[in-house]
């Protein structure tokens, strides 16, 4: 398999990349931090022999998307798959008084990652097979005071991977959005998060590995947040208003 994976310096895109190149893929890794994802692709081609790619790729830079794309499928040969796996919790609290800070959110949580599936679609809907990953969160599913921003761009991610799946069904091209619960990386190192809810990134890339290979369309990781969340959906607005805020 020949594989972009974008936002490739990220805890999951490691593990994902790892299990993809044991696989024997081809990867191509676009990241902000070029010199980070050349240092990757280099470990990748050492430990499993996988030929690695690294090149730069900034996701709000969105008049040199189509020029990334069309290099990292002349440097793999082709294009079986894109993994779109990007995104930051790091201004939230800044974005929810700043509109300035809220667009920059969205555009670099939902805007970016819209732009990267319709490009990627459309080549793989032509060549007739193939597949999109991409990362979602349980944040998305009801808004809540502690991510509401961050929220909303991940809910909008849902609802465009699930028309696009829905659009591209019987082309050959499957869409697999995956919705992570916490999990323990440095996007959740210094926040308030309850005893045992952060996931082990090891476990959260090896289910999203496992879901691609079951053509699962929508994967929440661990399992269980799917049963919470349908909870906190079915509550009545004025009930969920009345939860306790979660602090920061």
């Amino acid at each position: 398999m020949k594989i972009v994976i974008l936002g490739a310096t990220s805890p999951i895109a490691r593990i994902l990349a790892a299990r993809f190149a044991a696989g024997g893929a081809r990867l191509y890794l676009g990241a902000r931090d070029t010199e980070e994802a050349s240092r990757i692709a280099s470990d990748l081609a050492i430990r499993t022999g996988a030929t690695a790619f690294a090149g730069s790729f900034e996701a709000t830079d969105f008049a040199a998307h189509q020029g990334m794309l069309d290099r990292a499928v002349a440097e793999l040969g082709g294009l079986d798959g894109v993994v779109v796996c990007f995104g930051t919790l790091a201004n939230e609290e800044v974005a929810q008084t700043d509109s300035h800070e809220t667009l920059a959110s969205l555009h670099q949580n939902f805007t970016a990652a819209a732009a990267m599936m319709t490009l990627a679609a459309r080549r793989l809907e032509q060549q007739g097979a193939g597949f999109i990953i991409v990362i979602g969160s349980v944040a998305g599913d009801r808004g809540r005071a502690r991510n509401y921003v961050y929220g909303a761009a991940k809910a909008a991610v849902t609802t465009y991977a699930s028309g696009l799946g829905h659009r591209l069904r019987g082309t050959g091209v499957t869409v697999v959005t995956v919705k992570p619960g916490p999990v323990d990386t440095p996007m959740t190192a210094g926040r308030t998060v309850r005893s045992g809810m952060l996931a082990d990134v090891d476990a959260v890339g090896a289910r999203i590995y496992q879901a691609l290979e079951r053509r699962e369309r929508v994967v929440y990781v661990p399992g269980k947040w799917r049963w919470i969340m349908a909870i906190l959906r079915s509550l009545p607005i004025r009930l969920f208003e009345r939860l306790p805020k979660p602090t920061r």
